[in-house]
């Protein structure tokens, strides 16, 4: 038999540690694709990764008044506790104004697949005025808005004690045609500034 050698050692364990790591991530996070978005889901975070989603009803009128979020079930995600008497908001990701053209498709935003741990100064500032934008720019443009939220973490990030983890900040990346811009927001109060300020390219 062929005795191995040290280098071929360490270039197996190398592929079954990230074998193991790609493992662990895909039993921790799954890729789910509703009627209004698609999420890739970590339920060890109990947050999102990324969110997709296309502009459908810019101009819908139904009124989200009564709508909470709730818990799909057979998913292991955030749930009120973890927003209770805090300063993180229910952000939505995929934006409830965008698909308010009827009853159900605005009550499926409710999902906390679809509901990140979001500072209240980010969620009810210029994230929302950012979202305002893709709205107009959907009424006034003939093309599909198309709209991708990356989720960031870090080593560092906070760990609530009701267990989910709160994100370090969001990348929303809008295309409009041909065109693509990203948007980086580090996950806190945005008083005082513009979205703009937040274009990266």
């Amino acid at each position: 038999m062929r005795k191995i050698e040290s280098s071929e050692k360490l270039l197996l364990f190398a592929i079954i540690f990230f074998i193991t790591i790609f493992v662990t991530s895909t039993l921790n996070a799954q890729i789910v694709e509703t009627e209004t978005f698609k999420v890739e889901y970590d339920q060890k975070l109990q947050q999102p990764l990324w969110v997709e989603y296309t502009i459908t009803c810019p101009n819908g009128k139904v009124s989200r008044h009564g709508m909470d979020f709730w818990v799909p079930e057979g998913y292991d995600t955030s749930d009120n506790n973890d927003y209770r008497n805090n300063i993180w908001d229910k952000g939505h990701l995929a934006p409830a104004a965008s698909f308010s053209c009827s009853e159900e498709l605005l009550y499926s935003t409710f999902s906390y697949l679809n509901s990140a741990l979001q500072h209240e100064g980010l969620n009810r500032g210029q994230w929302s005025r950012l979202e305002a934008f893709e709205r107009d720019a959907a009424k006034f443009f003939d093309t599909d808005i198309h709209v991708r939220v990356d989720v960031l973490f870090t080593d560092e990030s906070k760990v609530l004690k009701t267990g989910a983890t709160v994100p370090s900040g969001f990348i929303k990346t809008i295309t409009i045609g041909e065109v693509k811009r990203k948007f980086v927001f580090p996950n806190e109060d945005t008083k005082g500034t513009n979205w703009i300020d937040y274009i990266k390219e």
